[in-house]
């Protein structure tokens, strides 16, 4: 007798992936997907830690310096979206190994350019794979992983974020300065080792196969993981909640653009753009506003960086540890408005002084970077399967408008002589519109993905 293929139906593959218990499987993937997440925020920073070098080496002028700056990253804003197409068609797993081998192929490139031009070329190649691995990855680890604690399990990954930053100015501040700027892009390289292992050693979203109506593979990963996690655990695994609903099949493109997802997209957009360009526009010009403007050197600026990315990494702890229990809601809402406290407080302050400038940035940062790793979460949870990495790539484009954006404005305030004091304020004016849509964002807390999005 023949044997006959059981259909694997959506909300079944959903409560399996809902009974299973935080495990060692869990931990090797997120480690595995974690540090090509590590190395894309670590070659993100890179060239603002070697701005200062390279504007005396080049001879750049303020419109060269911004140049070399901003092509990494409208190379992610076209990498976003090329990554989420490709996340939907050809699987989350494939993409973020694609984007991750880009990344570092073109890091090394960058350490061999001899002039601006060819810099910024490579940088912007370079970002192509950059903003594309992130939301993809973010998407990957959010439908693996249970929805009672889905925000401390995606935002612990997303940790691994704003240490690949601090690392970038804490190996910057010693790299540059004794080995050269080309040897931090050297090291950028790495990750073209983790491209290889990620595809033997990381299966694919099950939710993404059966959307894909690849039922047989669902069925066969799903199964595997299950054998992993009991192995590991010793533990039988719990029945599965039949309450899952499904989402609906089908769907193309426009409709993140249109009914209930026309106001998420827009939500997601303008936060997302806020949350980064409030970011850049003061991370990216840190280092040479210290040596610059406050006469400090090149090592003393890029340890004040590291400072203010530490204060990151601990804003971002904080948030992964409150969120699921406040809600997704109160915490974006309370973490940009303290932003916008903080940076006009900064304003008022005057902004005389590099250590004045140095504490309130810090401060700044921890805000600011709790809400970018929290963007990281919700984005996925906004969107169903069918077109989730898209949606997530989506809000990554008006990220990297931030990022583009941000030190543009702050690079020309600066170029036009404008004071520091009117620096701060127009960020902070950004922040407070933030602030302003986070509070009318909609609530994700405790939901499966499917709920969100049947």
């Amino acid at each position: 007798m023949a044997t006959v293929a059981r259909k694997t139906e959506p909300s079944s593959v959903a409560a399996r992936l809902e009974r299973l218990p935080h495990s060692r499987w869990h931990v090797k993937v997120r480690l595995l997907i974690g540090v090509v997440t590590f190395f894309e925020a670590f070659d993100q920073l890179m060239a603002a830690s070697a701005l200062p070098v390279l504007t005396e080496e080049w001879g750049l002028s303020g419109g060269q310096a911004t140049f070399a700056i901003t092509s990494g990253s409208v190379g992610m804003l076209v990498g976003a979206l090329g990554a989420g197409w490709l996340g939907d068609r050809m699987g989350r797993v494939r993409t973020v190994a694609l984007g991750t081998a880009v990344t570092a192929v073109f890091s090394v490139a960058v350490a061999l350019s001899t002039d601006v031009e060819l810099f910024a070329l490579f940088r912007f190649v370079q970002g192509l794979g950059i903003g594309g691995v992130v939301p993809v990855a973010a998407t990957y680890i959010n439908e693996i992983v249970r929805s009672d604690s889905r925000g401390k399990m995606v935002l612990l990954y997303e940790l691994i974020f704003p240490a690949g930053l601090t690392a970038a100015t804490l190996v910057a501040a010693w790299v540059v300065p004794n080995l050269g700027w080309r040897a931090l892009f050297v090291i950028g390289g790495l990750p073209i080792l983790i491209a290889v292992a990620l595809r033997r050693h990381v299966p694919e979203s099950p939710r993404w196969l059966l959307a894909k109506g690849r039922e047989a593979e669902a069925e066969e990963i799903i199964a595997r993981i299950e054998d992993e996690v009991v192995r590991t655990t010793k533990k039988p695994l719990a029945d599965p909640d039949v309450e899952v609903p499904a989402e609906q099949s089908g769907g193309r493109l426009r409709e993140i653009f249109t009914g209930r997802y026309l106001k998420r997209t827009v939500v997601l957009s303008t936060l997302w753009f806020v949350a980064y360009y409030v970011n850049h526009g003061i991370a990216v010009w840190l280092p040479s506003l210290y040596t610059s403007h406050f006469g400090f050197s090149l090592s003393t600026a890029l340890y004040l960086t590291v400072l203010s990315n530490l204060t990151g990494l601990f804003g971002s702890f904080v948030m992964a540890m409150v969120i699921d229990r406040v809600g997704r809601r109160p915490a974006f809402t309370f973490a940009l408005g303290a932003l916008t406290v903080t940076l006009a407080a900064l304003a008022i302050a005057g902004a005389t002084s590099g250590a004045q400038v140095a504490v309130f940035a810090s401060i700044a940062t921890l805000f600011v970077f709790s809400m970018n790793a929290g963007l990281y979460l919700y984005s996925p949870e906004l969107y169903p399967t069918r077109n989730r990495a898209m949606g997530a790539s989506f809000g990554g484009l008006w990220n990297r408008l931030g990022v583009i954006l941000g030190p543009i404005v702050v690079g020309a305030m600066m170029n036009s002589g404008a004071s520091l004091r009117l620096v701060f304020v127009q960020l902070a004016c950004v922040a407070a519109v933030g602030a302003l849509v986070a509070f009318f964002s909609p609530e994700t807390k405790g939901k499966t993905l499917e709920e969100l999005n049947s």
